[in-house]
């Protein structure tokens, strides 16, 4: 193994690459990343519990990139480098999870010879308290799924698009085998998404999304309110479970939030 300079001048040559490799990666330049990755590249994702070389990862880099050229991640610290090895940090809030679910990443970028010849990949979940699992957890699964922190954003961020543009929450028969099929996932990974990613049942996931429609109705509905047509309008088939996920979204009943509405009504026009 040759000797190798850990002074200011590797340090800088080191800086070279990885900045090329970042905006290489910024601007989903596919061939870019894969010609600055050394022959006898070495891929750790931690995450996934993976070691790739180089004939696995350009599948790999491809289903990690941004969706848009120039689209960012959150850094949270600048760059670091000590001699051929830059260390960078990021995090990625996942959509759909209110802000309450994030990854928090980590890589280490060891370069030979103006290339990158190992990147070491770490990535810990973080939740609010009492959001969901141990992030342990995770891991086993997100293996054998092969899903990287990368893909489940990506993937929280289709079933959140989905829901919104689609609505197929209004549909009181919709099932998971459906949500996954026309979000093109599998119906495991939508499942693992949801319960040890995002901390919440599909069932209570829909729900939520089908009140939020009530609420956005009922702002706009005139007295007097029929709250139990509006719920079954919205794809509750059940008034025991729409009246269960009402007061724990509200802290009210369907009953009191009605009232409520009403009298700011009268309080405007009387205004």
């Amino acid at each position: 193994m040759p000797a190798h300079d850990d002074g200011p001048a590797q340090t800088q040559a080191t800086g070279e690459t990885v900045m090329r490799y970042h905006l290489c990666w910024k601007y989903r330049d596919l061939d870019g990343v894969m010609a600055l990755y050394h022959p006898d590249i070495e891929y750790n994702d931690f995450f996934q519990n993976r070691r790739m070389g180089l004939g696995e990862l350009r599948d790999y880099v491809l289903s990690s990139m941004p969706r848009a050229p120039g689209e960012a991640l959150e850094h949270s610290d600048r760059i670091r480098l000590d001699g051929d090895t830059a260390f960078i940090q990021y995090n990625m809030t996942l959509k759909g999870s209110d802000g309450l679910v994030s990854f928090r990443s980590s890589e280490a970028i060891t370069v030979r010879d103006g290339l990158i010849w190992r990147v070491n990949e770490y990535a810990s979940l973080v939740r609010e308290p009492g959001a969901g699992k141990d992030p342990d957890d995770l891991r086993p699964a997100a293996s054998r799924l092969g899903l990287s922190p990368r893909q489940l954003s990506f993937m929280a961020e289709d079933l959140q698009q989905y829901f919104q543009r689609q609505q197929p929450y209004l549909d009181p028969d919709l099932d998971l085998q459906r949500v996954a099929k026309e979000c093109g996932y599998s119906r495991n990974q939508i499942s693992y998404l949801l319960n040890q990613v995002l901390g919440q049942s599909f069932y209570r996931y829909v729900n939520h999304a089908r009140l939020q429609h009530l609420l956005a109705a009922l702002d706009k509905a005139s007295p007097p309110l029929r709250i139990d047509e509006l719920a079954f309008a919205a794809g509750f088939n059940s008034l025991s479970a729409f009246y269960k996920c009402f007061r724990q979204h509200t802290g009210l009943s369907p009953k009191a939030y009605a009232r409520q509405i009403s009298l700011r009504a009268r309080a405007h026009d009387n205004a």
